[in-house]
């Protein structure tokens, strides 16, 4: 069963994911920078009216809380990175490495840029526990 995205199950099944992650558990130990936030911002015409966050508490390889969250709360997080729809459903796929996204400007980020690319080996863990959950996009149908 597919579950939708954004939304709090997809969250859920994300934590879940990291959480039984191998790879984050490694890639993960140096994290100790504090809570992460993603926001997908509105897209109305795909049914997202409103921006939608997620709130991760990273912590040296175990993520310690998720849950939806205001843009508002997302902002108060050490890092936060902002992207359209389109290019967290790039990162889902691996088709957008989300460090490089945000050099590149594809995905904004409030929070120390030098900091992720030190820690680059959490970053893609973390995408591949994205892709472990079962996801379904509101774009598609």
């Amino acid at each position: 069963m597919s579950i939708r995205f954004p939304s709090n199950e997809w969250v859920e099944a994300f934590y879940a994911a990291i959480n039984e992650s191998p790879e984050y558990k490694e890639g993960g130990k140096p994290w100790t920078y504090g809570v992460t936030a993603l926001v997908v911002n509105a897209q109305p015409e795909i049914g997202l009216a409103e921006p939608f966050g997620i709130w991760l508490d990273l912590h040296e390889g175990v993520c310690r809380e998720a849950h939806a969250c205001t843009v508002d709360e997302a902002q108060t997080a050490p890092f936060c990175i902002f992207g359209d729809y389109a290019r967290w459903k790039q990162v889902i796929h691996k088709e957008l490495e989300p460090v490089k996204g945000m050099m590149q400007g594809k995905l904004k980020l409030k929070g120390n840029l030098q900091i992720i690319v030190r820690n680059v080996k959490a970053a893609q863990a973390l995408v591949v526990c994205a892709t472990r959950v079962p996801t379904q996009f509101l774009d598609e149908p």
